[in-house]
């Protein structure tokens, strides 16, 4: 059965990829990016089977415009793919508030913008999918990363919370937690560092900045494979709540759940104990 596919970010990365397949596999796809010109500069102009629509994620009014764009074009949203999203890195120290408040924006308060706006669609029809997608830093925290970090590990609570909340309407909502993948995300239309240098990091961010550099182009994962992966996983009966792509970010999860398990079975009789004496 033919679907709609509602994808934010969709004019280059990831985004581009996810529409390309679902497109090949004969479904719909409202294509949505922040400069609509960019959007059908990647994917073409639009067609039976394609809607682009201008949207920044961080502004409320733009989402509900875009959604009602979609449903008066194709009549219904099935798959939602809140991808948009960039990576702000550096130390916690070498960064302010506004860069926490612009993280934030884009990685989560504009996932609730587009998830708000989409969901009585979505509700109203009984069914559908919402891919979410986080990153291996929603499951593992590292240093260079923190705002990234607390904003993927946010993303994955409210999908959590949201995926028992709207179940009962027939929606399953599947975090994607990609390790590196060869798009985009190291360039410098992805990345941002904070520029408020202290002194007794200056070492390391040298290295870590390099080791950034140098990676790029060179990531394990394949967009065009993780992008058929999301077609087949949005025609499951029951899809995953979690979906760990590439072997970097499974052996990744891996290795955090055995960490996890030695930490707690160490401290469990300590933390056991802090309950009431019956």
């Amino acid at each position: 059965m033919q679907k709609t596919w509602f994808i934010t970010g969709a004019s280059r990365g990831l985004g581009v990829q996810i529409a390309k397949a679902a497109l090949r596999a004969g479904d719909r796809v409202v294509a949505a990016g922040r400069k609509r010109a960019a959007v059908t500069d990647s994917l073409g102009p639009d067609s039976d089977q394609l809607l682009s629509v201008a949207l920044d994620v961080t502004d409320a009014g733009q989402a509900h415009a875009a959604v009602d764009a979609a449903v008066a074009r194709f009549g219904a949203i099935d798959v939602l793919v809140n991808n948009a999203g960039y990576g702000r890195l550096g130390f916690f120290e070498e960064n302010t508030m506004a860069d926490v408040r612009a993280q934030f924006d884009t990685n989560l308060f504009g996932v609730f913008n587009v998830t708000w706006a989409a969901l009585p669609v979505m509700r109203a029809a009984r069914k559908g999918r919402i891919f979410n997608i986080s990153s291996l830093a929603g499951i593992r925290g590292v240093e260079f990363g923190s705002l990234y970090c607390a904003s993927k590990f946010a993303l994955e609570g409210f999908s959590e919370s949201l995926a028992q909340e709207v179940a009962p309407f027939g929606l399953f909502v599947t975090i994607v937690e990609p390790g590196p993948f060869r798009t985009d995300f190291l360039t410098a239309e992805s990345i941002q560092i904070g520029d408020h240098a202290v002194a007794d990091y200056d070492e390391r961010r040298a290295a870590l900045r390099t080791s950034f550099e140098q990676r790029n182009g060179q990531q394990p994962g394949d967009p065009v494979k993780l992008a058929e992966a999301m077609v087949l996983l949005a025609n499951e009966a029951k899809p995953p709540m979690r979906f760990a792509a590439g072997a970097l970010a499974v052996n990744a999860a891996d290795a955090k759940l055995a960490d996890m398990r030695i930490e707690f079975d160490r401290w469990r009789q300590l933390a056991v104990s802090t309950d009431y004496s019956s």
